[in-house]
């Protein structure tokens, strides 16, 4: 696997964009510093000396659909990887669409970015960011979001970023290899016995309307099931609030 660590980089997703077309195969991209970080949305994604930013470029088969369902197995990818630097799974929970919780706090974000070709995908990037050792100001978040929160202050661990990604790199291999073997159904399964919130009122914000019912799964193409007053939705994109 091609892995490549910058000292200093505006983005490892933009960098994705600029290498893709000349990559051989999946390569992961490295950080130790960002200077134009972004989350979902085109938010800030804060990036303080320590913590975690690295993009994997890949090109995937399938649709679309199929493709965005990297999301859950890099969400699984970082459980793991979590787990493994901790040696503790009860703090991390999993937080629909793209994020793991630390204590009930945001440790980890996920974005997915491709480069379209011929109706499909040509190649895919899905950028992580990690609070490892620092977590931005609870107010650098908008009102109701879940607080950020950082792995070492929380758990004790400290690891490099390269530390974490090589843990994290061979259980994202390990998940993909699920998913392209047998499809999303055993992501879904794994994923749903690592979600948070299930059973639990939540509400999910699309860009047209707020939807507040009961997290009942996740369905079999990754949407989010809600059950609210006007009965059971199945959400393809939003934002969470708990």
């Amino acid at each position: 696997m091609d892995r490549r660590v910058y000292a200093e980089i505006d983005s490892t997703n933009a960098e994705a964009a600029r290498l893709a077309p000349s990559l051989m195969g999946p390569a992961w991209l490295l950080a130790q510093h960002q200077t134009a970080g972004r989350g979902r949305r085109g938010r800030v994604w804060a990036n303080p000396a320590g913590n975690f930013a690295a993009t994997l470029v890949m090109r995937p088969a399938g649709t679309p659909a199929e493709v965005a369902l990297r999301s859950f197995v890099a969400a699984l990818a970082l459980h793991e990887a979590f787990v493994a630097v901790t040696g503790r799974a009860e703090p991390f929970a999993l937080k629909w669409p793209n994020d793991v919780l630390l204590n009930g706090g945001k440790v980890a974000g996920i974005l997915l970015e491709s480069i379209g070709q011929g109706g499909g995908v040509g190649h895919l990037s899905i950028g992580f960011g990690v609070n490892l050792v620092a977590a931005p100001p609870r107010d650098a978040v908008e009102a109701g979001a879940v607080p950020p929160v950082a792995l070492m202050p929380e758990t004790g661990a400290l690891v490099t970023p390269e530390e974490f990604l090589d843990v994290l790199a061979p259980a994202f291999a390990h998940w993909e290899a699920q998913l392209t073997t047998y499809g999303f159904a055993p992501i879904r399964t794994a994923w749903l016995a690592r979600a948070a919130k299930i059973g639990q009122v939540i509400t999910a914000r699309t860009g047209t309307e707020t939807v507040t019912g009961t997290f009942d799964t996740v369905d079999e193409t990754g949407n989010l099931v809600l059950t609210s007053q006007s009965g059971r939705r199945a959400i393809p994109a939003a934002d969470i609030f708990f």
